[in-house]
């Protein structure tokens, strides 16, 4: 039963790096009550049972694909904080189905069962969207923001899922939603990750770091009475600012200091992966104030949690840890168990390549260690930016349109969050409202998430064309 005046907080995804943050934070308040969505398989999970033990939460058995236990979850709710899903890697080495069912089918099923217990007008969603949903974005386009093109990397089944799940939340009805798109989230136990998308990642890449902390405050600060009503029904970038904009050789130099020892800059992509500086993650800050933990504070942190000798083997045996991660990257899923197989497809996406990937210097002394530019620059949307959506008018939704190489039917007057009838510049017909279109950066559902037809959509969708020629040049 509810404490007076206390809000409900239905969360799922509670065991989990950043759900476990959130309910650390939550617990820590005196005006919220927690409701958690449990899988009865981690019953003996340590954040389960300190829940269970402290009678700090109540737990509502079922997951995601279950609909009876999410309107359990959601019935009677002020917030429903839905950070659960099936991620990467883990999401990478499932049958593409169960992600779909998990990811895609769990937001259905909050959605369905906010509207059915009487919710639409009054629960407040929190969705938890995934920088992946805008793939690669390699110098010189490795700023961006939301608006900008969904573009998501080959083999990238979970943000497929992630960036149609988004979609049935922002068409949902429901006054009160937002989409907050998760960067790249520093935790404690980023050291046992072993796993071979470690190679899937380039080098000079970047991220916009967040901290798994600052995440955990964030979802307990989108709890306030305070956040202002416009903060709803948008699409933000969770991104620790300034401060934690590094280039991925500098997060490894920060995780691994003998690197260099232990690791060959050849196991790694040079594309088809995601990450980007953000130009506008100030404006989550600026609405929802969380940013507690810069990057390097956690790398202080993070080396303090570590056990010593995770810690000491890798400079006192390097060529025993080079041994067993090279194994890693000729095993399944590996890079270079790519070229073993002359497994042409991955090869092509990842490294443009095999004369590209011979090219590629075999020690680091050889590496160029790239700064890419810390200038922001901004891609073209092809509307007026400087209106707000309630300005909005048919022309606008027109003019947007033929910058992605389609047409918009909209006449009349035309409303953010009411959908309407666009052509793709493939021909397809779809219906999508102007807000999803314009300041989520979605466009053709069945193109969008098609990425063998994205070279064919760059030539004719300059809106697009943004993001994939000049990395793919």
């Amino acid at each position: 039963m509810m404490a007076s005046g206390r809000k409900i907080v239905f969360l799922t995804g509670a065991t989990g790096n950043m759900g476990r943050e959130a309910i650390r934070r939550l617990h820590a308040r005196d005006d919220v009550t927690v409701r958690a969505l449990v899988r009865p398989q981690e019953k003996d999970h340590p954040v389960v049972r300190a829940m269970v033990a402290r009678g700090t939460a109540s737990i509502v058995w079922g997951d995601l694909t279950d609909y009876a236990s999410i309107e359990e979850g959601v019935r009677g709710a002020d917030m429903v904080l839905h950070i659960g899903g099936l991620v990467s890697p883990l999401a990478d080495n499932m049958p593409r189905d169960v992600v779909t069912k998990v990811n895609v089918g769990g937001a259905r099923n909050i959605v369905d069962a906010i509207v059915a217990t009487g919710g639409a007008e009054r629960v407040r969603l929190v969705y938890i969207g995934t920088v992946a949903q805008t793939g690669s974005r390699n110098a010189p386009i490795h700023w961006g923001r939301t608006g900008d093109p969904i573009k998501i990397s080959a083999y990238d089944h979970y943000a497929v899922t992630k960036t149609q799940a988004e979609a049935i939340v922002a068409q949902s009805g429901i006054r009160h939603w937002v989409s907050l798109r998760q960067s790249g989230m520093a935790h404690y136990d980023i050291w046992r990750m072993f796993d071979p998308i470690m190679f899937h990642n380039p080098v000079n890449g970047v991220f916009e770091w967040s901290t798994a902390n600052d995440s955990g405050r964030l979802m307990a600060a989108v709890c306030d009475d305070a956040v202002p009503d416009h903060f709803w029904r948008g699409f933000y970038n969770i991104g620790g600012g300034a401060g934690s904009r590094v280039v991925n050789h500098e997060f490894m130099a920060a995780t691994m200091p003998q690197y260099r020892a232990v690791l060959r800059p050849h196991w790694f992509a040079t594309r088809n992966f995601h990450g980007q500086w953000y130009a506008d993650s100030d404006r989550l800050e600026a609405l929802v104030p969380f940013r507690e933990q810069s990057i390097d504070d956690f790398h202080v942190e993070a080396r303090r949690r570590m056990p010593a000798i995770v810690r000491l083997v890798p400079r006192l045996a390097p060529s025993l840890v080079r041994r067993r991660i090279e194994g890693l990257a000729r095993g399944p899923g590996g890079s270079l168990r790519w070229f073993a197989e002359n497994d042409t497809a991955k090869i092509d996406a990842y490294f443009g390549s095999r004369a590209a990937w011979e090219a590629l210097p075999r020690d680091w002394d050889a590496m160029p260690l790239a700064q890419p530019s810390r200038e922001p620059i901004l891609l073209d949307h092809g509307y007026d930016e400087s209106k707000s959506a309630d300005q909005w008018r048919a022309d606008d939704l027109r003019q947007a349109a033929a910058f992605r190489g389609g047409h918009c039917h909209a006449t009349g007057e035309v409303a953010p969050d009411r959908a309407v009838e666009w052509d793709c510049a493939a021909g397809h017909r779809f219906t999508m409202t102007p807000n999803l279109y314009l300041r989520g950066g979605h466009w053709c559902p069945t193109c969008m998430i098609d990425q063998s037809s994205y070279a064919a959509e760059a030539d004719r969708n300059p809106f697009f064309a943004q993001v994939w020629n000049e990395e793919r040049s």
